[in-house]
């Protein structure tokens, strides 16, 4: 714990590290005066490589940009440092430490057919009743399966599996733990014991020792090391909520009568809860059961999210055409509504090669218009998004028995005026948008809580709150979206049933 000495300094500095699909940030948050503020310090793009056949994350570029943006802090002391990242991937360590191989991108194909083949030796239902977790092909244990296939010596000669925050905090520390809530994603954790479900990893034949030993977010780790920026910074890194939704969610308060939707690359709908919900119900519907802070559950369920605009621009981008989000979202208002609607979480749309293309085939399969215009696209994947995060919360409803009354919007989603209003009329719930910068704030939270700077996470999250404006939207004639909503439920079960029927 930090000394009486540091106690007594403000403004109180920390760093969270926040690493997202698309881009990471090194952000320093001050506390001082009862109000907290953040400064992105670095900002870099984070992009995948391809080796071969196969799709990389850069992890060693990575690196590179966080200590470049650790050395660039003025500061000579911060309070704490903390790294989150996305779920599911992980990061191998061989005799010495070393990296054995850069880790798979959770798009990469080489998991076709492995939630299959793990399914076919342990029963969905046992699966699903020692982790909680949803049944994705991407979650780490259908990537360890196809690891096991292809390259079996490789797996065996590791001798430590991290996931990716805690790679980078192993780099800043020297240190190897698997943090909490990042490591639930991997679907071998066991949801009540809150430690690896040792049974799942020995009956899946892997060796028993590879994950890194699990520790709750708020553990301090240890120093910063010297060499990490050349002896310029000292600090203290302590775990945050390492899966970054899990961050993003500790700088809200989102129980009761609050569902949180957590926009960005991935859309994650759902709600905080003192115990994991996990029920034949729960498992018919898909939801999971991921670890929070505070030894919460956060009950969710994953969507596809803003990923298919930002690969339509992607596709946009190299025929000529360069659109802003802030271009589509203007001219998507001024579409005609519901002109096509597609289930964001179709396979399809997955890792196409051309996004644009793969929502034109979905209109053929469905027998709708395909559209004529990149606005024509961009209206037509919001209303699909808010549609699907109609369905969530209605099943998510069934599940608590109770009714969700208002939808907590954060992240980098939150600033998307159009998503948030149509949000607002697909569901007929009022929707709270912000903080956008939620993810980096709960990282700082949870530094903050376990530094002793706050008392609790409902003070941290009040601070955040009086720090961080929200904007309102209420629901506009919700009553015209229900038949469209019946509309969009029709094409969503013709899109599983094709899915489940080519998963056989």
């Amino acid at each position: 714990m930090p000394s009486s000495a540091r106690r007594e300094r403000f403004p109180r500095t920390y760093c969270a590290i926040d690493l997202g699909a698309e881009s990471g940030r090194v952000v320093l948050g001050r506390l001082g005066g009862g109000v907290l503020t953040s400064q992105v310090v670095r900002r870099f793009p984070n992009v995948p490589l391809r080796q071969g056949k196969s799709l990389r994350w850069d992890v060693e570029r990575l690196w590179r940009e966080i200590a470049c943006g650790l050395r660039g802090i003025d500061e000579r002391e911060l309070d704490g440092i903390g790294v989150d990242a996305w779920g599911v991937d992980y990061a191998l360590l061989g005799e010495r430490g070393e990296l054995l191989e850069n880790p798979y991108h959770y798009r990469d194909p080489r998991t076709s057919g492995t939630m299959e083949e793990v399914l076919g030796r342990i029963p969905r239902e046992e699966i699903y009743r020692i982790t909680g977790i949803q049944f994705m092909p991407i979650n780490t244990i259908y990537q360890l399966a196809a690891a096991k296939r292809d390259t079996p010596e490789l797996l065996d000669s590791a001798k430590q599996l991290l996931t990716i925050p805690d790679l980078f905090h192993y780099w800043l520390t020297g240190t190897t733990v698997c943090e909490f809530t990042n490591a639930t994603t991997t679907q071998l954790i066991d949801a009540r014991s809150r430690s690896w479900s040792i049974d799942l990893i020995e009956r899946l034949g892997w060796p028993t020792h590879l994950p890194a030993s699990i520790r709750e977010p708020g553990t301090i780790l240890g120093p910063l090391r010297p060499e990490v920026t050349g002896g310029r910074l000292s600090a203290q890194v302590i775990l945050p909520g390492s899966h970054d939704t899990a961050s993003a969610v500790a700088a809200v308060a989102a129980r009761g009568d609050t569902a949180f939707l957590s926009s960005g690359t991935w859309s994650l709908v759902g709600i905080e809860l003192d115990a994991p919900v996990i029920t034949p119900e729960a498992l018919g519907l898909n939801f999971t059961n991921e670890g929070g802070v505070d030894r919460t559950t956060r009950l969710l369920k994953n969507v596809m999210g803003l990923w298919l605009l930002q690969s339509c621009r992607k596709s946009w981008s190299s025929e000529g055409q360069d659109y802003s989000y802030e271009e589509l979202t203007h001219l998507a208002e001024r579409q005609a509504r519901f002109a096509f609607l597609c289930d964001p979480d179709d396979r399809s749309f997955l890792s196409p090669a051309d996004m644009p293309r793969a929502i034109d085939q979905f209109c053929e399969r469905t027998d709708q218009p395909r559209p004529s215009s990149p606005a024509g696209y961009a209206r037509g994947i919001l209303e699909s998004l808010a549609f699907k995060y109609r369905l969530i919360i209605e099943s998510l409803e069934r599940l608590l028995g109770r009714r969700i009354e208002q939808i907590r919007v954060i992240g980098g989603g939150s600033k998307n005026e159009l998503l948030n209003q149509l949000t607002a009329d697909a569901t007929g719930k009022r929707v709270l948008a912000g903080p956008a910068e939620a993810t980096s704030l709960g990282n700082l939270a949870v530094q903050m809580v376990a530094a002793g700077a706050v008392g609790s996470f409902a003070e941290v999250r009040g601070l955040i709150e009086r720090s961080f404006g929200t904007k309102i939207y209420e629901p506009l004639d919700p009553g015209r979206w229900d038949a469209e909503a019946r509309r969009f439920r029709h094409y969503s079960e013709l899109a599983q049933g094709s899915a489940e029927g080519g998963m056989g």
